[in-house]
Formats: C-alpha cells, structure tokens, sequence
C-alpha cells in the first residue's frame, strides 16, 4: 500500500473566465409521437476586469445546453468602459430589447451592486462594483440579459467622446 504509485495529474490551469448560468428552460416540440423536451441554457461570462459574454445553447440534456452556452459566450466577449479604477460606469445609460428596459447609473464609492438576477450576474462578472441598475418593462431573463449588454455597449468615457468629436477632454460637455 505505502508504495503505491499515485497516477499523475496535471494541476489545473486557471480559467480565464468565470461563468454564471443565468437561466435554463424547457423547451418542447410538438411532433408526430408526442412532445419532445430540451433544454435551454443562458450563460454569462466575465473575468472580473471589465470582459464580459453571453450565450445561449440548447440541447437534449442540461450539462450540455450549458456547455454549449458557454462556448457561445466565449465568442461573444466585449470590453466594457468603466471609470474611477474600474469601480462604476462612467454615465447613465439605457439599454432596450423588446419588452425590457435596463437603467445603469453610476454611484458613490461603497454603494455595492443594488440589481438583482440577471443584471447583478452580468455586472458583478463585468467587475462593477457601484452601480445602480432598474429593470423597466418585462423581466424575462433572455431580454434582461441583452438589454443589460445594450445598456454597456453604449457607455463611452470623456475620453472616447473626446477624440470622437476631435476635441480636447476640457472642451466635453
């Protein structure tokens, strides 16, 4: 017993990402014999520095929606503008898809993450740590999502705004 090989393992290395399943449905089809389920997977991804995804994935069985999903997010990752050391976002910002409206405002040093369920999900992976968001309309998990990714893909610094405009920062109002 005492000598034993244990086999080797290699240690693990470091995941780039870490990820969040927002949300997993059935699903069925209507077919000939009867109802055929599967499952419908939502993923968010982030690295905590201001890179987040998205991605959905269906399948016969919920371990490999995910998996997919996760595949799908890791297409799907954007850089997000944050402000102050990346603690907030740099304006107010209003994101839209369908029926879902997302509000995203900036906030004072220690005021947390005030969101809830999906929305907290994408902006705790983003790194945002103020932030307060507000959830208009219907709040169906796929459309929050992609109205929150709405509400960060239009967020632009002083900077940005600056050089878009060919003018000096002082000069942005």
């Amino acid at each position: 017993m005492a000598n034993e090989r244990k086999p080797f393992r290699r240690p693990r290395e470091p995941k780039e990402f870490d990820d969040v399943v927002v949300s997993i449905n059935r699903v069925s089809k209507t077919v000939k014999g009867g109802r055929r389920m599967r499952f419908a997977a939502l993923v968010v991804i982030g690295d905590h520095k201001g890179r987040v995804g998205f991605g959905m994935g269906k399948a016969a069985e919920v371990p490999d929606a995910i998996r997919k999903a996760t595949d799908a997010a890791n297409k799907n990752v954007f850089r997000v503008q944050l402000v102050d050391n990346n603690r907030t976002v740099p304006h107010t910002a209003l994101g839209k898809h369908g029926a879902s409206s997302v509000m995203l405002r900036p906030a004072a040093p220690g005021t947390g993450v005030i969101a809830g369920g999906a929305v907290r999900s994408i902006l705790e992976l983003a790194g945002i740590n103020d932030v307060l968001s507000k959830v208009i309309g219907s709040r169906t998990p796929v459309n929050v999502v992609y109205a929150t990714l709405d509400a960060l893909k239009s967020m632009r610094t002083v900077n940005d705004v600056a050089k878009l405009r060919d003018i000096k920062v002082a000069e942005v109002r």
